[in-house]
């Protein structure tokens, strides 16, 4: 049995590196190649991302044709147009062992982008039937968990093959912003209960980078404690995003929100973290920015690794995170969905139909849309309604009049304006920023 991506971290995050990967995907297969090879060659622990184009997540595979016939570029890799022939060619001499390519999608029904990437060769892929469904897709749920189901089961039979398929699951990054950490925690951790339900050994739990870096470190801790208890014969890491809502729009804002993030990651345990670059608020960003910011964050993640080496001598036990309740209510909505039913499937449509899972601000037909979330004055996300969930007894909840829409734009934009805020305030370059790293303002 080969080891495959999920080896690969395990390794690397033994060795006491974070690994480091971009959000990176281009039409071109030249420039995919190149995409694909700079990140390769960073200097950085890296693995590499092959993202798919909208018109493949939505099954619109006639679309990307005729835009890959107009010679119009797509905002990612089209790989069932490309087709495997082409796929292997652009990854020969740079997959290998030693740099394992995912690809990255969101699509609700993806059975031809599994049987895609499974003919070019490729064993590393992520989503879920919640976590690729609510957001991006107005397909119904039974539609979704069926159609993952089979993907699943699919990508497992690599391992009659002797090959170690790996997924990672999406659900602690649905919505991106102002979803309460333990509702993410426990949705990461039920869609990877489902994918080992459907034969996968190799899995990773996501979590998004949200606006309290205490909260977020509570939480990282909640999904590797919640792993390590429902997933005992798997091999799992944690991967953190960074933030994924709107982006400072100032470069070193923006860099010292991925410099806060790495340093999370390397706190927190996280194995591997998924990079934004300085351009996100503006443009697709390039080869080089994804590079430049690979290396920002993996050398973030080290510095940090090293204050709290030097640290150890005087504090021989590190300091747990604060314990405000994430991985009672996360434990909580967890062994409830998993009680409804005798799969995690069935369970997860008959939680969401009663509303004992309710994602805020989600307009998918599926959810209740009954809880409302906000950002408190310290930063940190507050419950202010639970609809039917049944957390009311673990959950920190703060009711006030109701979110307008002033309101949940000011909410959008809490990160945003503080990391902007802060890198204007600080000329000589930003508190806790890596030595030598000044501030380069956008136009």
């Amino acid at each position: 049995m080969t080891g495959g991506f999920g080896s690969f971290v395990r390794a690397a995050h033994a060795a006491g590196d974070l690994v480091v990967q971009p959000r990176m995907g281009m039409s071109d297969p030249v420039e995919m190649r190149r995409g694909l090879l700079a990140t390769k060659r960073a200097d950085a622990t890296t693995v590499g991302t092959i993202t798919l184009d909208s018109y493949t997540r939505v099954g619109d595979i006639e679309a990307a044709r005729r835009a890959l016939a107009r010679g119009g570029a797509l905002n990612g890799y089209p790989i069932v147009n490309h087709g495997s022939r082409l796929t292997r060619r652009i990854l020969d001499g740079v997959a290998d062992p030693g740099f394992p390519v995912q690809v990255r999608h969101g699509s609700a029904q993806p059975e031809a982008i599994f049987e895609a990437l499974v003919a070019s060769g490729l064993t590393a892929t992520e989503g879920g039937p919640v976590s690729y469904c609510l957001p991006y897709s107005r397909a119904p749920l039974t539609r979704s968990v069926a159609s993952w189901s089979r993907c699943c089961e699919i990508f497992a039979q690599l391992r009659d093959q002797g090959q170690e398929p790996h997924l990672e699951t999406f659900g602690g990054c649905m919505m991106g912003q102002l979803c309460p950490p333990g509702l993410l925690v426990a949705l990461s951790v039920l869609e990877a209960v489902f994918f080992r339900e459907h034969g996968l050994r190799s899995i990773s739990l996501s979590y998004a980078q949200q606006t309290s870096t205490e909260q977020d470190e509570e939480a990282l801790h909640a999904l590797a404690r919640l792993a390590g208890e429902l997933l005992p014969d798997v091999d799992w890491h944690i991967v953190l995003y960074a933030y994924m809502g709107v982006y400072p729009r100032t470069e070193d804002g923006a860099l010292l929100l991925l410099e806060r993030a790495a340093r999370l990651a390397a706190r927190a345990g996280a194995a591997r973290i998924i990079v934004k670059t300085a351009a996100e608020a503006h443009r697709i960003p390039t080869v080089e920015e994804n590079v430049t910011a690979l290396e920002l964050a993996s050398a973030a993640a080290a510095d940090e690794r090293s204050r709290i080496a030097a640290r150890a001598p005087r504090t021989p036990v590190p300091a747990a995170s604060a314990d405000t309740g994430v991985y009672a209510e996360a434990s909580l909505l967890v062994r409830t969905v998993l009680d409804l039913a005798p799969d995690v499937g069935r369970a997860l449509v008959r939680a969401f139909g009663q509303g004992l899972i309710d994602v805020p601000f989600c307009l998918h037909p599926d959810n209740h849309g009954q809880s409302r979330a906000r950002v408190d004055g310290d930063g940190r996300l507050r419950w202010t309604e639970i609809g039917a969930m049944p957390i009311g007894g673990v959950a920190e909840i703060t009711p006030g009049d109701r979110l307008t829409s002033d309101g949940l734009l000011s909410a959008l934009s809490h990160v945003q304006r503080g990391f902007d805020e802060l890198a204007l305030r600080s000329a000589a370059g930003p508190r806790g920023a890596l030595p030598g790293r000044r501030p380069v303002l956008l136009p």
